[in-house]
């Protein structure tokens, strides 16, 4: 029978220990890890601590704008009903200049983003854009007393728009259809109330913008502007935003079935109405952008 010395036998045992520790705290680890993957839900995150956070650019009237220190506008009245399925969670919302409002959400500065935007093929490729909530369809704003008729006459003028915004996209397809992107020059701006204002200067000669929002316009501002029809372009949705990352799904999923009940009960319909003075026609589900 072999011996072995106690130093050596001692050394064995301590090495074996040590070994099942190891091993041990790595099968927790791992346990403990794949517990939390499991649980990674931002919706259950959001009612767990009772608060959720919006971003908005409160600068796209009737949409979101502000009034008296508070965002108030068609979203917001949107999101007022559709927050009644989450009692008991504090609504916080930061209002973004729109070229920060992708990048902020990409960044986590916030949970969702309820704004207005456009559905466009890049977008719906990065982002989990929700069920539409209003048409986005691109028209013409011109000064009344302009002589032009259609967005056609357009060619060889300059043409105000947001930086960052899809109308740009639209601008550049009628200049094309114009003969080339320079039949049509863009002026760009922070917002779209800044090229209104030039535009009744006398500073442009026309501002693309979404069907809805100019017709606001022309509620807000009678015998200045008049929109050119028909509007030009593909047809286009509105849409709010969340991440579109497994955490996120279920937080997606929860404002998409919100939006769907308000389309099938009428409530879009009537807050639509209410804030632009017609109503449109809201698919419930998302057509594919083609740009």
């Amino acid at each position: 029978m072999l011996q072995y010395p106690l130093q050596n036998l001692e050394g064995f045992r301590m090495n074996m220990l040590l070994k099942k520790v190891v091993v041990g705290a790595a099968l927790a680890s791992s346990l403990l890890m794949g517990a939390n993957t499991a649980r990674a839900d931002l919706l259950a995150d959001i009612k767990a601590k009772g608060e959720i956070v919006i971003g908005t650019e409160a600068r796209f009237t009737p949409f979101e704008f502000m009034e008296n220190g508070k965002i108030v506008g068609y979203s917001t009245d949107l999101l007022e009903v559709i927050m009644k399925d989450m009692p008991g969670v504090k609504v916080k919302r930061m209002d973004i200049p729109f070229q920060g409002i992708l990048p902020g959400l990409s960044a986590k500065k916030f949970d969702y983003i309820v704004t207005s935007v456009t559905a466009t093929k890049e977008r719906n490729e990065h982002y989990a854009l929700s069920v539409p909530v209003a048409d986005a369809t691109v028209a013409m704003l011109v000064r009344a007393d302009s002589p032009f008729a259609k967005p056609e006459d357009l060619s060889g003028k300059t043409v105000g728009c947001q930086t960052g915004s899809a109308q740009i996209k639209a601008i550049d397809l009628l200049a094309e259809k114009l003969g080339g992107k320079n039949k049509i020059k863009v002026k760009e701006y922070v917002a779209f109330d800044e090229a209104y204002a030039d535009l009744a200067a006398g500073r442009l000669d026309g501002v693309a913008q979404s069907y809805p929002n100019l017709a606001d316009v022309i509620k807000r501002r009678p015998g200045v502007f008049k929109i050119l029809t028909p509007p030009f372009g593909p047809k286009v949705y509105f849409t709010w935003v969340g991440r579109n990352d497994a955490d996120s799904a279920s937080l997606a999923a929860f404002f998409d079935d919100g939006l769907r009940k308000l389309i099938a009960s009428g409530k879009m319909a009537e807050l639509q109405q209410k804030w632009f003075g017609f109503t449109m026609e809201i698919p419930t589900e998302l057509p594919t952008p083609v740009q």
